[in-house]
């Protein structure tokens, strides 16, 4: 495939995704893209083939196994970069399994109730317009305050975390200092927050694992740093897209948001299916082969860029009957939007969590709820990588 043909495949990805990807699955299993650096990538689409490559010890994490040239993803500082999601074995073993010491199905259940009262609060801000940008206004404000609530944030202390994780998810190409401001900003936040809580230790996550240790072993400083950045990061960005996402899908399917009116109960269960039509994260985290090896009937060499479409293998007919279908009761077993094998999301039952609860407290607040803007003037981020409204205005 020619440079210039790559790049228009990427953008029909940004454009349209659903159908772009419909097409490739049906063309090949594996194709040549740009990434959002204009630097070349292979992309994976059949369900089949991402699942097996989401478990393939011989696809790393670890930056420092691409080739130049090749896409890698956005360059961070060491403090920075020392996270779970460019780390492999035995390093990523080791840390992964020291935060789930400290990120315990106990703590996450804990936050169930602040959930709840912060959805209350936020609605009953809006309340009197009876319309408002979901987007803005209840999707991005509900994870943040659970993530700052989980790692210790002091109130006094909260910033525009939104502007930092726009400006590395959507980077502006005529602004590519924004990036770099966004990344020294965080890395300096969390260093301090880190010390502070040194100092004066809280029931939160992050003095938790500023505690923690097994066998002698504990986390260092910059692991500490690149894991708050993590947990912000990807907390906090694909649970807002992951509850907008979700009730855009409801308002477009009125017979199934009636339904989970009417049971509440089923909301836990219908987020699996909601996640795997329209999940945020439409590929998984970049991989480099750690040698020459096949996907799908392609031989990628060593160190190229492979992305594996989660958005695709979420829509292959292969593994999912009907897939461009929303079913609530169809067996979605083996989804992967939020991932598979060693790397799958540690946040993932925080995400479900806040993603119901967030449904359940608009549902039971917001009757008639309706789009604010007729359903042709939404508009989708520009970006390969997310799948993400820029708003969602609704009236109810």
């Amino acid at each position: 495939m020619r440079p210039n043909d790559a790049q228009r495949l990427t953008a029909a990805l940004t454009a349209d995704p659903h159908g772009t990807n419909a097409r490739l699955r049906e063309e090949g299993p594996v194709h040549r893209v740009t990434g959002p650096d204009g630097r070349p990538a292979w992309l994976v689409t059949r369900y089949d083939d991402v699942r097996r490559a989401l478990a393939d010890p011989r696809l790393s994490l670890d930056r420092r196994n691409a080739l130049p040239g090749n896409y890698a993803g956005f360059s961070l500082p060491p403090a920075l970069d020392a996270n779970l999601l460019n780390m492999d074995p035995p390093d990523h073993t080791r840390v992964r399994r020291l935060v789930a010491r400290a990120f315990t199905p106990g703590r996450v259940e804990k936050l169930r109730a602040p959930v709840t009262d912060v959805a209350g609060e936020l609605l009953d801000a809006v309340a009197p317009r009876g319309r408002m940008d979901l987007l803005a206004e209840y999707a991005t404000p509900l994870p943040i305050t659970v993530i700052c609530d989980l790692l210790g944030v002091p109130r006094a202390d909260r910033v525009d975390f939104r502007a930092w994780t726009d400006a590395l998810i959507t980077p502006d190409p005529e602004r590519p200092h924004l990036m770099k401001e966004a990344v020294a900003a965080m890395m300096g936040f969390f260093t301090g927050l880190i010390e502070a809580k040194r100092a004066d230790p809280g029931d939160d996550l992050l003095s938790d694992l500023i505690a923690v240790q097994e066998n002698g072993d504990s986390l260092s400083r910059d692991e500490l740093t690149s894991l708050a950045f993590l947990i912000l990061f990807a907390g906090y960005e694909n649970t807002v897209h992951l509850i907008a996402n979700a009730v855009l899908a409801l308002l477009d399917h009125p017979a199934l948001l009636h339904e989970l009116r009417a049971n509440p109960d089923g909301l836990e269960a219908a987020v699996d299916e909601l996640s795997r039509w329209e999940g945020p994260a439409a590929l998984a985290i970049r991989r480099f082969p750690l040698e020459d090896m096949e996907i799908g009937g392609t031989l990628v060499p060593a160190g190229e860029t492979v992305l594996l479409s989660l958005a695709s293998a979420n829509r292959d007919p292969r593994q999912f009957r009907d897939p461009d279908r929303l079913d609530l009761r169809r067996d979605r077993s083996g989804q992967l939007a939020l991932g598979h094998g060693i790397h799958y999301c540690l946040g993932a039952p925080l995400a479900r969590m806040e993603t119901a609860i967030a449904l359940r407290v608009l549902l039971e607040r917001c009757e008639k709820l309706e789009l604010d803007v007729p359903r042709s003037e939404l508009r989708w981020r520009p970006a390969m990588r997310a799948r993400g409204l820029i708003s969602l205005p609704v009236r109810w």
